[in-house]
C-alpha cells in the first residue's frame, strides 16, 4: 500500500488529511514538526509528502528543499494559508510539486494527490533526455541537451512555466514535451495563441458561456480552461492579452476555478498553465502593458528556448529530419542535402529560426530536380553576422519566404494545386487556405 507523510502541527488538520487519504486506500504517517518528519523519512519509504508551511521548529520550505536533495523521487505538496500567493510561489520555486490552501478543499486535495502519485518513484529521467522525451526535440548541441534536461525536470512539477524565446524557435514543442512527460500526459494539451483571439470574444473562449448569455450564444460552450481540465493549457503570446483579460486570468489561476459568461456559479478546474511569448515580458510589466501580479504568477519557473543562431551545430540534423518528413509525406523515397548547401544554411542568421528553416527547405524540396538539395536550390541568404537593415518584421519576412515557396511549387506543376500541395508536403485544404491568404489564388 502506498504511504503518504503528513506534516502539520495542528491535530485537526492531520486527522482530516488522514481520514481523506485513508478513503483513497492510502496509508499515512504523521509528524507535528520538522524533526519528526526527518526521522520518519529515514525510517520508511513514502510516495508523497504533504507539509504545512508553518511548523514549530522551522519552515515547510526547509523540508521541501531537503526532500528535493535527499529523496527526489518523493513529490512534496505544501499547505498554505488562504490567499498566501507569495508563499505558494516560493514553495513551487523551491521544488514543491503543488500546493493546497487552507481551509483544505477536499476535492482539490484528492486531485492533487492522484496526480502526485502518478509521478512518485518514477526516475527523474534527466540522464538520458533523448530517450525520455516522447516529443522529438532535434539536436545534440550543449544548449539543446540542457533544454531537454530542464524539460524532464520541470515535467515532475505542477508549477506554472513561462517559456521565453524568439518566434519560430520551438516554444510550443517544449511545452508539449513538458506535458507529455508529466502526470497529465493522458489528458488534454490545449494550445491557444492569445494574440489571435478577438478581444470581445476572449472571455468566452477562455471560460466558456451559457446559452443565451449574449447575442449569438445559441448553445453552451465549455471554453479552453474546461477543455484542458486535468491537463495543460498553453497560452502562447501571452503578452498580447488585454489588461481586462489579464485580471480574469489571474483570478482563474489563483482560485483554480472559472465562471463561464452568463453563469452565476464558478466551476473548479485543474489545469497546469504553461505560457510563452517572444516579447520581453519584464519590459511589458515596466511599461504597464502587463500586470506585475500576473507576471509573478505565471513566471514561477522560466525556461529559455535557444535561437537557431545559438545552436548552429544542430542545423544538419534539423535539416535532414525536415527533408525526411517532406519526402515521407510526399511518398517520394529519400532526399539528402549537400555539404555546400549545409554550409550555406550554417552561415545564415535565421531571424525566423526553425520555422524559417522549414520554409526554406520546403521551397528547395519543391524546386530540386534530383534527390540531393544543392546550394543553388536555396535562396540567397544573409550571413550569420548580418541582420536586416532598418525596420524588420519577422512575420513579413516569413510570409515572403512562404509566398516564394508556394509560387515556385505552383509554377513547377503548371498551377496544378493538388500536385503543388503534394510537393510541399501539405494537405490540399491547408494549401488552398494559404494561397488564398497570400493572394496567390488570383494570379492565375
Amino acid at each position: 500500500m502506498q504511504k503518504v507523510l503528513i506534516v502539520d502541527d495542528e491535530p485537526d488538520i492531520r486527522e482530516l488529511l488522514e481520514i481523506t487519504l485513508g478513503r483513497m486506500d492510502l496509508k499515512t504517517s504523521s509528524a507535528a514538526d520538522l524533526e519528526s518528519a526527518r526521522r520518519l523519512l529515514k525510517q520508511d519509504d513514502f510516495y508523497l509528502c504533504l507539509t504545512d508551511m508553518r511548523l514549530p521548529d522551522g519552515n515547510g520550505l526547509e523540508l521541501v528543499r531537503e526532500i528535493q536533495d535527499n529523496y527526489p523521487h518523493i513529490p512534496v505538496a505544501v499547505i498554505t494559508a488562504h490567499g498566501s500567493t507569495e508563499t505558494a510561489i516560493d514553495a513551487l520555486k523551491s521544488g514543491a510539486f503543488d500546493f493546497v490552501s487552507k481551509p483544505v478543499d477536499l476535492m482539490k486535495l484528492r486531485t492533487l494527490v492522484s496526480s502526485a502519485l502518478k509521478l512518485s518513484h518514477e526516475p527523474a529521467r534527466v540522464e538520458n533526455p533523448d530517450e525520455a522525451l516522447p516529443i522529438n526535440i532535434d539536436g545534440q548541441s550543449r544548449q539543446i541537451t540542457l533544454l531537454k534536461k530542464q524539460i524532464s525536470k520541470l515535467a515532475r512539477s505542477q508549477a506554472p512555466v513561462f517559456i521565453s524565446g524568439e518566434s519560430g524557435s520551438g516554444k510550443e514543442l517544449a511545452a508539449r514535451a513538458i506535458h507529455s512527460l508529466g502526470p497529465r500526459k493522458d489528458r488534454e494539451f490545449v494550445a491557444v495563441n492569445c494574440g489571435a483571439v478577438p478581444s470581445e470574444l476572449m472571455e468566452s473562449e477562455f471560460f466558456g458561456h451559457t446559452k443565451g448569455s449574449f447575442t449569438g450564444a445559441d448553445k453552451n460552450k465549455i471554453g479552453l480552461f474546461k477543455a484542458a481540465d486535468g491537463g495543460s493549457l498553453f497560452l502562447d503570446e501571452i503578452a498580447d492579452l488585454p489588461l481586462h483579460m489579464q485580471v480574469k486570468l489571474l483570478r482563474a489561476i489563483q482560485e483554480k476555478s472559472i465562471r463561464p459568461v452568463g453563469s452565476q456559479s464558478e466551476i473548479p478546474v485543474d489545469v497546469r498553465i504553461i505560457s510563452a511569448t517572444h516579447k520581453n515580458l519584464a519590459d511589458s510589466v515596466r511599461s504597464g502593458d502587463f500586470r506585475q501580479d500576473l507576471f509573478y504568477r505565471i513566471n514561477v519557473i522560466e525556461l529559455e528556448v535557444p535561437s537557431l543562431r545559438e545552436r548552429k551545430m544542430d542545423i544538419p540534423i534539423l535539416a535532414q529530419n525536415i527533408l525526411n518528413r517532406l519526402a515521407r509525406d510526399d511518398q517520394n523515397g529519400s532526399i539528402s542535402i549537400s555539404q555546400q548547401a549545409l554550409e550555406k544554411l550554417e552561415n545564415y542568421s535565421f531571424p525566423g529560426n526553425i520555422r524559417e528553416l522549414e520554409n526554406l527547405l520546403q521551397r528547395a524540396y519543391a524546386l530540386c530536380e534530383g534527390d540531393v538539395i544543392e546550394d543553388i536550390d536555396l535562396p540567397a541568404t544573409q550571413t550569420a553576422t548580418e541582420l536586416p537593415s532598418g525596420d524588420f518584421s519577422l512575420e513579413d519576412h516569413l510570409e515572403n519566404i512562404e509566398r516564394s515557396a508556394i509560387k515556385n511549387a505552383l509554377e513547377a506543376t503548371r498551377w496544378n494545386k493538388t500536385a503543388a500541395a503534394k510537393k510541399l508536403g501539405m494537405s490540399f485544404r491547408s494549401f488552398r487556405y494559404r494561397i488564398k491568404k497570400l493572394g496567390l489564388d488570383k494570379q492565375n
